[in-house]
């Protein structure tokens, strides 16, 4: 019972403790708060700025959000595709991998030039950059769909769509749910560097404008805003995968 409470509890007391620590390093050093605030600066930004910073959080999460639905559209339907024929593997995972190693950092003046600076470029970059797990995880689960079990249910009348729709799919969910948490904390990113290359509005905006400021306590507060939609995001996709798919969980990991 108590090993369950102190799991329980862990990350909040390891996160106390790394405040505690960094807040004794700032306070012990001096450093001034241009250059490394304290937990403390950037509590009083979070009280001081509240209204900012929810609005430029909730217009970052929303864009996020729109993203993010066209990455899990087209990266369900492309790992369908690839993960379901051996040839489109062959010809489209390889196009897919040199697609993702290219810095979206670099995109993203391409796409300021293709739809100006707002909402396109934060919306695209969050798909460019978050779709290509979603694609991976459907393909896999797909690809390693065991030979004997495909027989068997091709022996006892089932076709190949059939195969794939009735055991493939289920049998990719908790792949699926694996890249979406991946998927959501990576859209994040890429809404948030589209916002501090070419937005107008948005947490990216904001720590743009106060770094060059050299207002760091804000900065820094939009960093933990981020941080803190994310891991909510992430948490509300393991809490749906752990009810969709507890079939495939051990032990306590299924309840």
């Amino acid at each position: 019972m108590r090993g369950k409470t102190f799991e329980r509890w862990s990350p909040v007391l390891l996160l106390a403790a790394i405040l505690l620590l960094w807040q004794l390093v700032v306070v012990g050093f001096g450093i001034p708060e241009f250059i490394f605030p304290s937990p403390w600066q950037i509590a009083q930004q979070f009280v001081e700025y509240t209204g900012p910073l929810l609005e430029a959080a909730w217009k970052t999460f929303w864009v996020t959000m729109l993203g993010f639905g066209l990455s899990i559209v087209v990266g369900v339907l492309l790992g369908f595709l690839v993960g379901s024929s051996r040839a489109a593997y062959a010809a489209l995972y390889p196009l897919l991998v040199g697609f993702n190693a290219v810095p979206k950092a670099a995109v993203v003046p391409i796409l300021v030039v293709w739809f100006g600076i707002g909402l396109g470029p934060g919306i695209l970059t969050a798909f460019l950059i978050s779709f290509f797990p979603i694609t991976v995880n459907i393909a896999t689960g797909l690809a390693t769909l065991e030979p004997e079990l495909e027989d068997v249910l091709r022996v006892l009348g089932a076709k190949r769509w059939d195969v794939l729709v009735k055991v493939g799919l289920p049998r990719s969910m908790p792949y699926f749910y694996g890249s979406l948490k991946i998927a959501i904390t990576l859209a994040f990113v890429g809404t948030v560097l589209a916002e501090m290359t070419a937005g107008d509005s948005g947490i990216g905006y904001l720590m743009q404008t106060a770094g060059s400021q050299q207002r760091m306590p804000l900065a820094f507060a939009g960093l933990v805003t981020i941080g803190a939609m994310a891991m909510a995001m992430y948490e509300f996709f393991s809490w749906i995968e752990k009810r969709t798919t507890g079939w495939a969980h051990r032990g306590s990991q299924a309840v």
